[in-house]
């Protein structure tokens, strides 16, 4: 008997049989075990921010998001909850996204962007969106150091590259931009408030295209690897999008009432941290 075995076709004395191949396994199931929390000496933090090595930087807003007050500070937090320095840098205005280059920590700040010095928390140089109703949100850095902030007011994106400020995006299309995240060195994405969607732009073109909806307030957008995104909504849900735009929710604190602002990923320990906004404390969760 002469046999001859092709991909899912198996050729036997002239008679085709079809082979009946197993449907692709599917990935287990990604779950949220919650590894720790800080205490609750926070005031209202909006962004966490890892720094690569050992420290997470959080904004506080302490007081209303749009009021220029002052009172908002930055604090500094280990990676196994301790507050390490309560307020490590103070006098800010209600401060949310965070980006960090070198030793240069990013901050927004109401109608304008904080550059800080790492090295002794000393505020170095600011800029100021445009016009007198400026509602910075977000920060992103690329690689290279240019510097995103949304506008999620005024459907804007900003651009800060080798010094200078300008307004690199501007249209109803942003849909009111709160996170965003810098993906190499063409893409950005940007998680779009109005629509609930996480949405990628080439940044050559500024060709704007939806990667996945439905998430609601969109907010903190940081990448799991292989193109694959973690995505929290202010309202409290957190969100797993896959490279192919497919989603799954990891977690839903709405009914507690507890909001997922801005989060950050560890990746070396497989944590993502949560600020609970009014809850006035950092949650982190292992994944598994």
């Amino acid at each position: 008997m002469n046999q001859y075995t092709l991909p899912s076709l198996v050729l036997i004395t002239g008679s085709f049989l079809l082979a009946l191949t197993p449907a692709a396994a599917r990935p287990k199931p990604i779950k949220l075990v919650k590894a720790w929390q800080t205490d609750t000496t926070l005031r209202t933090p909006e962004s966490v921010l890892y720094d690569g090595k050992h420290t997470l930087y959080v904004a506080n807003i302490d007081g209303k998001p749009d009021a220029l007050d002052g009172s908002g500070f930055i604090s500094k937090v280990s990676l196994d909850g301790t507050i390490e320095n309560l307020r490590w840098t103070s006098g800010l205005n209600a401060p949310k996204g965070m980006g960090l280059y070198k030793k240069k920590l990013y901050v927004t700040d109401v109608y304008r962007l904080v550059c800080i010095n790492t090295e002794n928390g000393q505020a170095e140089k600011t800029w100021d969106a445009v016009g007198k109703d400026g509602y910075l949100n977000d920060v992103t850095v690329a690689k290279d150091g240019t510097v995103y902030v949304s506008d999620n007011r005024n459907d804007k994106v900003y651009r800060l590259q080798d010094g200078k400020w300008e307004v690199f995006l501007d249209g109803e299309q942003l849909n009111k931009p709160n996170g965003l995240l810098a993906v190499g060195k063409d893409k950005l994405l940007i998680g779009s408030t109005k629509i609930g969607a996480l949405q990628s732009v080439d940044l050559a073109t500024k060709v704007i295209t939806k990667i996945a909806d439905g998430m609601t307030n969109t907010d903190g957008i940081v990448p799991e690897g292989k193109g694959n995104y973690f995505v929290s909504d202010w309202n409290g849900q957190l969100f797993h999008v896959n490279a192919d735009g497919t989603k799954e929710q990891l977690l839903d604190t709405r009914p507690e009432k507890i909001n997922a602002a801005d989060i950050d990923y560890v990746a070396k320990k497989k944590l993502i941290i949560v600020p609970t906004f009014y809850k006035n404390s950092l949650v982190a969760y292992k994944v598994e």
